[in-house]
C-alpha cells in the first residue's frame, strides 16, 4: 500500500461566493479522509471584515478558528497557483461550475487554470454541499499501466475504503489505433485487453472496496463521459503521469472545458 498518508496538506481555494462554506466542507472531508492539514488562500487582502468572516464559517464547519490562511494579491487564478508552489500544497481542492448547459457542466477559468496548471493533485467539486454526500460510485482512468498510475489507484482506495464507496470502476479506454498496436506487438494483450486490467488492479494489493474492471472502446475521450454518466459516479480519477508535466494527457484534454462530475486529478 502507498505511504500511510498519502496527502500531508489539503488547501481549499476560498472566495466570499455563495458556495464559500459548501466548498470548504468538502475540503474539510477531505482533510479528514486523509488525515492531513487543511489551509484555506483566499486572493484579496487581510482586513478585520475578512478576518471576521472567516472565522464565522470556520466556526460553523468547527474548523480550528486559527487555520492558516494565505493571503494573496492579483490574478485569482495566477494568486492560488503561485500560492500552492510556495507554501508546497499537496493537494487543492475547488468548486468547478462556471455554468450547466444541456446536460454538460462547464469549468470556470480558475477551475479550468488549476487543471492545467497546478503543481499538485486537485479535485474540484460541481455541485459542492454544506453536508458532502458520499461517493458511492467512483471511476478511476488506468490512463497507462506505471507506477505513478498504480499509486494513484491505491490513493483512490484509501478514499473510496473511507467513503464505504459502493463500487469503484477502473476503466482503460482502448482505441482502434491501441487495437493495432498491441495486436503488431503481442497477440495475447490485443485479444485480451480485460486481462492485463484485471493484473494491473491485483497489482495494487488487497482492497475490501467493491471493484468492477472495465475496457471500454471509443476512439475520444468522451468515451469516458459517457461512460461516467451511464454509472450515475460521483467522481472521476484521472492520473496525470508526470511525463506529461502540469498537462493533461492529450486524449483527456475535453476535461480542461466539461467534466461530467466531480473530479479528481492526482499528480
Amino acid at each position: 500500500m502507498p505511504d500511510s498518508q498519502p496527502y500531508r496538506t489539503v488547501a481549499v481555494a476560498s472566495t466570499f461566493s455563495p458556495r464559500f462554506a459548501q466548498v470548504l466542507a468538502e475540503a474539510k472531508r477531505v482533510r479528514d479522509r486523509f488525515d492531513c492539514a487543511l489551509d484555506l488562500i483566499y486572493v484579496g487582502e487581510k482586513t478585520d471584515e475578512t478576518t471576521a468572516k472567516f472565522r464565522e464559517v470556520l466556526g460553523e464547519l468547527s474548523l480550528p478558528l486559527d487555520s492558516t490562511i494565505h493571503y494573496e494579491q492579483g490574478d485569482p487564478a495566477d494568486s492560488i497557483l503561485r500560492a500552492l508552489t510556495q507554501n508546497k500544497i499537496d493537494i487543492i481542492v475547488a468548486g468547478a461550475l462556471e455554468k450547466a448547459v444541456a446536460m454538460h457542466q462547464f469549468l470556470g477559468n480558475v477551475a479550468r487554470r488549476l487543471v492545467r496548471e497546478a503543481p499538485c493533485s486537485v479535485i474540484l467539486f460541481t455541485h459542492p454541499e454544506t453536508e458532502p454526500k458520499p461517493f458511492r460510485k467512483i471511476v478511476f482512468i488506468a490512463v497507462e499501466y506505471t507506477d505513478h498510475t498504480l499509486n494513484a489507484l491505491k490513493k483512490t482506495f484509501h478514499l473510496a475504503l473511507a467513503e464505504k464507496t459502493h463500487c469503484l470502476y477502473v476503466i482503460r479506454v482502448i482505441t482502434t489505433f491501441d487495437e493495432a498496436r498491441a495486436k503488431a506487438a503481442d497477440q495475447a494483450l490485443a485479444a485480451d485487453p480485460e486481462i492485463e486490467l484485471e493484473k494491473f488492479i491485483l497489482s495494487a494489493g488487497h482492497t475490501d472496496v467493491p471493484i468492477e474492471a472495465r475496457c471500454i472502446r471509443g476512439n475520444t475521450g468522451f468515451a469516458v463521459a459517457d461512460f461516467v454518466q451511464s454509472v450515475e459516479a460521483d467522481l472521476l480519477v484521472v492520473p496525470d503521469p508526470p511525463a506529461t508535466g502540469p498537462e493533461l494527457p492529450a486524449n483527456l484534454g475535453w476535461l480542461i472545458d466539461v467534466i461530467p462530475c466531480n473530479l479528481w486529478v492526482i499528480r
